[in-house]
């Protein structure tokens, strides 16, 4: 098997994960699969939990289905006190939610089985009656259409299956808790062997042949399910009811729950439950993603009280969230430099000489392995504005020598020149977009004036739009490819040393989002757009963050501390950052996030 030295030409250090102790270990390339797999060392932690985007409508005892990336929410309670029923349903695509067609009937506590957001079951719950349901309905990705009934009427059940044509229901309550267990074939429900324990408001994983059931009410049990009979094992630390879960019946999340609610989120290695990392939101009544699996799954909803829209991302034990490795060297040290392109078609531009401290006109281009100097400036200067989605065409503006500057130049692939000047000359501000369709953001027009200040540019001028919210410079570099969709992290604001202050821009307005963990500035940036992001290094640090959309997560650090680096990449997947100070003004590091992992050395 080929090594990842001999695939990218460089060895990888081991560089500490998302996960405190766990620090990757070996990496080389899957010829079959194409692709580079990690193992790690020293693993003490399983993982963490990250916002995502809300949920529509807030609401708690809702069905789930799917997985991660493809999850479906339906029904529920968005009531809190009291009683009430939506038949809403959403649809989740890794990002953001979705409103689609409604249920048939509105219900809440209802079980849901499926594999994504295009084919789910929902059964059971209470009606608007506030009698129990025996309905089930089949969603085909467009429509809920009514299908077979539960043999017995239930709510507050367990729910579990990755497929829309297979399916277990599992205790509940009707007149009182229940030990009843059904199994869907994609047509009927068939009773099968009970539980040995009846309860209700009860959560459970997995399939019709291998599932879990945890906790509910009156019983802390946990039992396991062989495709014939139930046969209770060890229980979980924290018993509560009305938790989420997700997993098989050797690898296996329960996470939330109870009245007082707690955020405890334990793991189940097939024989014992470990408490692991908390969700951010203590809470009861959640769903999940019923295809999730204890190293990618997805907790939507619930009562804190009242009820909540809030989403969170579950990330497990070995799935890396990405590396650093060396990269070729640039031909010319410097820092204060413009990042533009992609990791294999990437541009560093101007910068600031690291002996005299003077602005340098130098671009180089690389190619995935190499820097080539090429063209230059016209304009010698450090702390640009970049935008440009390749090494071919490309937009500097800004940035500073003997004063803050307004100079435009436009790159063709081979020259720079000059176009029409900034509105508001000005240095270590924020750019995002194409050559003909960007913005300049934040910045300084001199020692103490501070910029808010956005500029759009059509191709030809520069038009000022909405102002941030917050005023600073020494921002993030690129963060975003489109004019429309772009994000600010970061930077300085007087008197503060540094912030951590993000900031989404939408086409129109700045919005306030959520802080990086890390407060810097002068830090490199990479990002698809708004909702996909890097932060990288910026105060003499290592730090990398990623964004989603909603919120940060530190993930691999860079093995050199650097500021103002240049930085070029589309999206978290795959990035490159160049230059900086100190201690070396030429180095490249290379981000890779693949997605074909391994969990552990054990494995």
């Amino acid at each position: 098997m080929a090594t990842y030295k001999g695939v990218r030409g460089t060895a990888v250090t081991n560089y500490a994960g998302n996960k405190p102790g766990a620090v990757y270990g070996e990496v080389w390339y899957d010829s079959t699969n194409q692709d580079f797999k990690y193992q790690y060392l020293n693993q003490t932690t399983s993982g963490s939990w990250r916002t995502g985007n809300s949920l529509n409508q807030a609401r708690k005892q809702a069905g789930g289905a799917g997985t991660q990336t493809s999850a479906l929410t339906f029904g529920g309670n968005p009531t809190h006190p009291g009683t009430s029923f939506t038949a809403n349903t959403e649809q989740y695509n890794g990002t953001s939610w979705t409103e689609v067609n409604n249920l048939t009937e509105a219900r809440y506590a209802v079980g849901g089985a499926g594999a994504s957001n295009t084919a789910a079951l929902a059964f059971g719950g209470y009606d608007p009656g506030d009698a129990t349901a025996d309905e089930t309905e089949l969603w085909n990705g467009t429509n809920w259409t009514e299908v077979n009934d539960l043999t017995t009427a239930r709510g507050n059940l367990g729910s579990c299956g990755a497929s829309s044509t297979s399916a277990l229901v599992s205790g509940g309550w009707a007149t009182t808790a229940l030990a009843l267990n059904e199994s869907w074939n994609g047509t009927n429900w068939t009773e099968v062997n009970d539980l040995n324990t009846a309860r209700n408001s009860l959560t459970t994983t997995g399939t019709t042949t291998a599932a879990l059931a945890i906790g509910g009410d009156p019983s802390p049990v946990v039992e396991l399910w062989n495709g014939t009979n139930w046969t209770a094992v060890n229980n979980v630390n924290t018993t509560k009811t009305d938790s989420g879960s997700a997993g098989t019946t050797s690898e296996a999340l329960k996470f939330g729950g109870g009245n007082p609610r707690v955020a405890n989120t334990e793991e189940w290695n097939g024989t014992n439950w470990t408490e692991v990392a908390d969700l951010n939101i203590a809470r009861s009544g959640l769903a999940n993603s019923k295809a999730g699996t204890y190293t990618a799954a997805l907790a939507f909803g619930g009562e804190t009280p009242p009820v909540t829209a809030a989403t969170e991302e579950w990330t497990g034990a070995g799935v890396p969230l990405g590396a650093w490795s060396s990269g070729g060297d640039m031909n010319t040290g410097r820092y204060g430099i413009g990042g533009i392109g992609i990791t294999t078609a990437a541009l560093a531009v101007g910068g600031r000489n690291p002996g005299a401290g003077d602005g340098v006109a130098n671009t180089e281009s690389y190619n995935g392995t190499n820097w080539t100097e090429v063209n230059d400036l016209t304009t010698a200067r450090h702390s640009l504005m970049t935008s440009g989605t390749s090494s071919t065409a490309a937009l500097a503006f800004g940035g500073e020598d003997a004063s803050r500057l307004d100079v435009t130049e436009l790159w063709n692939g081979t020259n720079w020149t000059e176009v029409n000047d900034l509105n508001t000359g000005r240095g270590e501000g924020g750019g995002a977009g194409t050559s003909t369709a960007a913005l300049a953001f934040a910045g300084a027009s001199g020692p103490t004036s501070i910029l808010a200040i956005t500029e759009s540019w059509n191709g030809t001028n520069w038009t000022e739009v909405n102002d941030l919210n917050t005023a600073r410079y020494q921002t993030t570099s690129g963060l975003g490819r489109v004019s429309t969709a772009a994000l600010l992290a970061g930077g300085r604001t007087p008197p503060s040393p540094v912030v951590a202050v993000t900031e989404s821009w939408n086409g129109t307005n700045w919005t306030e989002v959520n802080d990086l963990n890390t407060a810097r500035s002068a830090a490199a940036g990479q990002t698809g757009t708004n909702t996909s992001a890097l932060v990288v290094g910026g105060n003499l640090t290592t730090v990398t963050e990623e964004w989603n959309g909603a919120s940060w997560v530190e993930v691999a650090d860079l093995s050199t501390t650097r500021s103002g680096a240049g930085g070029a990449g589309a999206s978290t997947a795959a990035a490159v950052v160049f230059g900086g100070s100190p201690p070396s003004y030429v180095a490249t590091e290379e981000w890779s996030n693949p997605s074909n992992v391994i969990k552990t050395l054990s494995d």
